[in-house]
C-alpha cells in the first residue's frame, strides 16, 4: 500500500508495533484490566476534585462545608419567605412590625422574610360556650329582676369580618368577647323576672344580648360580627333546685285553680245571663199583654159608649143585666116565692153549672 513504505507498515497513524494513534498514542483501555466496569471510589474522588476546583479560594473540607451551609440557608429562607393562606383564613403581612393595608387571600404568597412577617386570622363562623354548670365556674350564675338566682348556659356564634382589626386592635379578642357576652347577659337577665329566662321570653332576651355584644365589640374595633346568641339552658342552682321545683309546682297549681275558678265563673255567668234574658223576655211579654188588655178594654168602653149614644135606655138595661149576671154567677142563690099561696123557698137547679159537668162526663166517656 502507498503508506506502508513511509511508516514501516504500521497503518495510517504510524508504526503498528507500538499501536499509537495520530496524536502519538493509541486507544486506551479502562483501568483495572480489560473489560471491567469503572471503580466507584475513583468516580467519587474525581467528583471531589472537580468540586474543589469550582470553590473560590482553593479546595478543602472547609470550603465544602461553607457551600453546604449557604445552600441550607437559602432553602430555609425560601421556606420562610413563601407562605400559604388556607381557604378558611386570611393573612396580614407586617413590614418591620407594621401591618400592611393589603389582605392576603387564599393561595401561595411571597414576602421578604425576616423584614416582613405574616399573621393569619380565621374567617369561618366560630362558637363560644359561656356559663352553665359544665364550665366548672360560677360565670353562669346570674341574679334576675325578681331576686332569683339562675344558672344560664348560652352560646355566642361569631365570625371575623376585619382580619386586620381582629389581629392588631385588641390584645385578646376571645377573652374580651367572653367578658362582654357575660356582662351583656347579666344586664338583660337582671332586668327581667326569672320566668322570662326560664321559658317565656328567651328569644327576645337573646336578641337584646346580641345587640349589646355587637355594639360593644364595634366600639373596641375587634373586627367581629356576632351572628347569633343561643340560650341553651336556664335553671336554678343545684343547691336550691328542689325548693325551686316546689315553687314551680305551687305556681302551676295556682294557675290550675285560677283556670278552674274562671271556668266555674263563666258557667255561672252564662246561667245568670240566660235567666236574666228569660226574665226580660217574660217581662216584655207581660208588658205587651197588659198593653193589649188595656187597649181592648178601652176599645170595648168606646164601643159601649157609641152604642149608649145611639140607644141610652137599651144600653143601660143591657149593662144592668150583664152586671147582675156577673154578680149572681158566683154567689149562692136562694129563690123565695112572695105569692100568698106560694111555697116560700123555691128549689133552684143551677143548670149552667150542670152543663159543664155533663159535657165533661160525655167527653170522658168518649
Amino acid at each position: 500500500m502507498p503508506w506502508s513504505s513511509q511508516n514501516g507498515g504500521g497503518g495510517p497513524w504510524g508504526s503498528g508495533g507500538n499501536n499509537q494513534g495520530p496524536w502519538g498514542q493509541g486507544p486506551q483501555t479502562p483501568r483495572g484490566g480489560g473489560g471491567k466496569p469503572p471503580d466507584l471510589d475513583e468516580i467519587l474522588r474525581r467528583g471531589q476534585e472537580r468540586l474543589r476546583g469550582m470553590v473560590p479560594g482553593g479546595g478543602g473540607s472547609t470550603s465544602i462545608f461553607v457551600l453546604f451551609v449557604v445552600i441550607v440557608l437559602i432553602v430555609l429562607w425560601l421556606f420562610k419567605a413563601v407562605y400559604t393562606v388556607q381557604p378558611d383564613e386570611r393573612g396580614v403581612e407586617l413590614r418591620f412590625g407594621q401591618p400592611k393595608q393589603e389582605i392576603s387571600m387564599p393561595g401561595l404568597h411571597f414576602h421578604w422574610w425576616p423584614f416582613e412577617t405574616v399573621e393569619f386570622a380565621p374567617i369561618v363562623e366560630q362558637e363560644m360556650n359561656i356559663g352553665g354548670e359544665r364550665s366548672g365556674t360560677n360565670s353562669g350564675l346570674m341574679l334576675t329582676g325578681d331576686q332569683n338566682i339562675v344558672m344560664v348556659d348560652f352560646k355566642v356564634l361569631y365570625a371575623v369580618t376585619d382580619p386586620k382589626a381582629y389581629l392588631f386592635d385588641v390584645a385578646d379578642v376571645e377573652d374580651t368577647l367572653r367578658q362582654v357576652s357575660e356582662s351583656a347577659m347579666r344586664e338583660i337577665v337582671g332586668r327581667r323576672p326569672a320566668q322570662d329566662i326560664f321559658r317565656d321570653n328567651r328569644a327576645a332576651i337573646a336578641e337584646e344580648v346580641k345587640s349589646i355584644i355587637q355594639n360593644t365589640m364595634n366600639g373596641y374595633h375587634a373586627g367581629l360580627t356576632v351572628n347569633a346568641v343561643s340560650i341553651e339552658d336556664a335553671a336554678p342552682p343545684r343547691e336550691v333546685a328542689d325548693a325551686f321545683d316546689e315553687v314551680q309546682r305551687a305556681e302551676q297549681d295556682e294557675d290550675r285553680f285560677k283556670q278552674e275558678a274562671n271556668q266555674y265563673a263563666n258557667q255561672k255567668l252564662g246561667q245568670a245571663r240566660g235567666e236574666a234574658a228569660q226574665i226580660r223576655e217574660a217581662a216584655t211579654a207581660y208588658e205587651q199583654k197588659v198593653i193589649n188588655d188595656a187597649k181592648g178594654q178601652s176599645q170595648r168602653f168606646l164601643s159601649v159608649y157609641d152604642a149608649y149614644k145611639q140607644a141610652p135606655e137599651v144600653t143601660r138595661r143591657r149593662m144592668f143585666l150583664d152586671t147582675m149576671e156577673d154578680v149572681l154567677q158566683g154567689s149562692n142563690k136562694v129563690i123565695v116565692d112572695q105569692d100568698k099561696n106560694g111555697q116560700g123557698v123555691v128549689p133552684y137547679l143551677p143548670l149552667p153549672e150542670i152543663k159543664p159537668g155533663q159535657n165533661n162526663a160525655k167527653g170522658g166517656s168518649k
